[in-house]
């Protein structure tokens, strides 16, 4: 499929964009916030069209691409697709409509679950994630393919993303939901977790509490944001100068821009749950398709 969408070539000043289906990617964002701290981002949670894990492949992909056109139309320099569903089923499509680099989730913690557990004899690793990316087995194809002989074990914690968004962090029913779903995992002695939900780090140390100091985490954000400074360096794109600002820079400052389809009250208050801060730019819009996308006004 040929790029029907183009954009003028970004620069090291340009911003990074993100999106998500809903709130989960905000953890996505953080690590990358914190790991490119001269960086500007362009977020964009689809809550209107949320949850993606139910919906078919070619409804997955068009509101991809729907999603990535309206932030390339905001002048991004580089997109990450924070959201495993569309990771797992629509990057080679956005990659076809955009003119810039694309990087998923899932492919970046994979690897790194990989890096980590080279040097086991016998290595182990096991993901959890929704079930609709443990039914596309995505994370394990990854996993394979950077290392056939590693042993992978998926399971699916449906029950996280809500604890996660209501801040049950600590409380005795997420400890004895975490037992129930991370028995078989424990069981399975992995080397290494692959956090598979953007949700998962929000529940991080009831997660480690539960299988134990042994078993190294991998967050799938974390992972991109290394793999992210790596690309932004590789193309010239990193932004080495620091940000013009009164003071020093936090998470959802006004640099970084925010954008949802619907709910934007719920949203920033996810978001403080998550971050601990709303966002200063917050806008509901609509995504249009590229046909429409020429007369929006650039960020």
């Amino acid at each position: 499929m040929s790029k029907s969408f183009e954009i003028s070539a970004p620069d090291a000043q340009s911003p990074i964009g993100i999106f998500d289906s809903g709130v989960g990617g905000l953890t996505v964002y953080r690590a990358l916030h914190n790991r490119l701290p001269n960086e500007r981002f362009v977020y964009l949670g689809d809550t209107a069209r949320v949850p993606y894990g139910t919906k078919s492949l070619a409804t997955v992909e068009r509101y991809a691409i729907e999603n990535s056109q309206f932030l390339a139309s905001r002048g991004i320099k580089l997109l990450v697709v924070a959201c495993n569903t569309a990771s797992a089923l629509a990057l080679p499509k956005i990659r076809a409509q955009i003119g810039i680099d694309v990087v998923g989730v899932i492919g970046p913690g994979a690897r790194k679950a990989v890096e980590v557990t080279r040097r086991a004899a016998n290595p182990r690793i096991a993901v959890i994630a929704t079930e609709a990316t443990v039914a596309s087995n995505a994370y394990a194809d990854s996993i394979m393919r950077a290392a056939k002989k590693t042993e992978v074990m998926q399971t699916a914690c449906p029950l996280f993303v809500p604890l996660a968004e209501e801040n049950w962090t600590h409380e005795p029913e997420t400890r004895s939901i975490a037992e129930k779903y991370l028995n078989k995992i424990i069981e399975f002695a992995p080397n290494a977790l692959v956090l598979g939900c953007t949700h998962y780090p929000i529940l991080r140390d009831v997660i480690q509490q539960t299988v134990g100091k042994g078993v190294t985490l991998i967050d799938s954000g974390e992972a991109t944001a290394e793999e992210v400074e790596k690309l932004l360096q590789k193309k010239g794109l990193f932004n080495a100068e620091t940000l013009s600002y009164s003071h020093e820079r936090s998470l959802c400052d006004d640099l970084d821009h925010f954008f949802v389809t619907d709910a934007a009250d719920r949203f920033a208050r996810v978001a403080e749950r998550f971050l601990g801060a709303q966002p200063s730019k917050l806008e509901a819009v609509e995504v249009f398709g590229v046909d429409k996308l020429e007369k929006q006004k650039r960020f």
